[in-house]
């Protein structure tokens, strides 16, 4: 599960190095993801928009079983 959300965060950096932003796995546990945004994207207040019409989609659409997506710091 863990190999699967790494691929598919790869799919989603381009989009967030556009911005001058990246994004890093932190952690999974119990379908619960766990991302650290980065560059531009740790301090923009549309990073939470990001992480849930963004990131989180796109990591549910690659592993279902994924329940949803969090931001630590």
């Amino acid at each position: 599960m863990e190999e699967k959300i790494k691929q598919a965060i790869e799919k989603i950096r381009p989009v967030l190095k556009r911005d001058g932003g990246d994004i890093e796995f932190v952690s999974v546990e119990d379908g619960i993801v766990k991302v650290r945004l980065q560059g531009a994207c740790s301090g923009c207040p549309m990073s939470q928009m990001t992480v849930k019409s963004v990131v989180e989609q796109v990591i549910k659409d690659e592993v279902p079983e994924v329940k949803s997506v969090e931001t630590v710091s």
